[in-house]
């Protein structure tokens, strides 16, 4: 016999009512859709990222949410977001690590500043942020972060030459992996979503470009990039009770292009 005395609450799995969702890098591309996911599951977003009035505009989209400037490249703005969030909202119950830099060049022409830059945004800032929510997440007994890792952190960028920006976001697969394992007894979930091609800030120029058009057409076994609304549930799985039982996955959501 079935039991059927448990009803089966499907759109309240992914309800993010009472939760204070922290999303940096928020002032475009896929941070600004990702807030706009997370505030459409009920939860009280906080938008932080460098350009102000681009945050400020989101935020008055998006009833209750917090606009906070934040370079998450300097570490005073890191913890300042965190207390702020803390004091003004009482928690961290999501944090999406989504803020990230990187350019096209090859290995031998690009400068050692410039690599270390791309991953002390992309890398270093993600374990700081982590690192800074964990300890509130466990006192208050538990909270999920999701980190936005890329393919390109599993798999080579050929024929696009991005060392600095692969090897950060290879260190954020295995970071994801490794804070995961160490917070999983302690009520942290830590997982990373892995994007394939989509528009950005950072891709722009590829999809206006019709050869890069023509190349994702050849390659990816969908035959395009993706569209910003197809990484919404992959997000919501993630940040929601959906995954309760999920830590330490990399979720890839690139048409097959890992798959290859």
């Amino acid at each position: 016999m079935f039991d059927t005395s448990e009803r089966v609450d499907v759109e309240g799995m992914f309800r993010l009512d009472g939760k204070v969702a922290v999303v940096t890098g928020a002032s475009g591309g896929l941070g600004a859709r990702f807030a706009q996911v997370l505030h459409a599951a009920g939860a009280t977003v906080v938008l932080a990222a460098r350009r102000a009035d681009r945050i400020a505009d989101l935020a008055s989209t998006l009833p209750g949410s917090v606009a906070m400037v934040c370079d998450v490249g300097v570490d005073a703005d890191r913890v300042a977001l965190v207390e702020r969030t803390l004091a003004d909202l009482g928690s961290v119950d999501v944090l999406v690590n989504n803020a990230g830099i990187g350019e096209p060049v090859p290995a031998l022409d690009e400068d050692l500043g410039e690599f270390e830059q791309v991953l002390a945004i992309n890398t270093t800032a993600v374990f700081r942020l982590s690192q800074l929510v964990a300890g509130p997440m466990i006192a208050a007994g538990g909270g999920t972060i999701v980190n936005i890792a890329s393919i390109l952190g599993l798999v080579a960028s050929a024929p696009i030459p991005q060392a600095s920006y692969a090897a950060s976001k290879g260190a954020v697969v295995n970071l994801t992996r490794e804070l995961a394992v160490q917070w999983a007894r302690k009520g942290v979930r830590v997982n990373a979503i892995a994007p394939g091609w989509f528009p950005s800030d950072m891709t722009s120029v590829m999809f206006a470009d019709g050869a890069s058009q023509n190349y994702l057409q050849r390659n990816d076994p969908m035959g395009r990039g993706g569209e910003p609304h197809e990484l919404d549930g992959a997000l919501l799985f993630l940040a929601s009770s959906a995954s309760s039982y999920v830590t330490g996955h990399i979720l890839t959501v690139d048409g097959g292009w890992t798959a290859r």
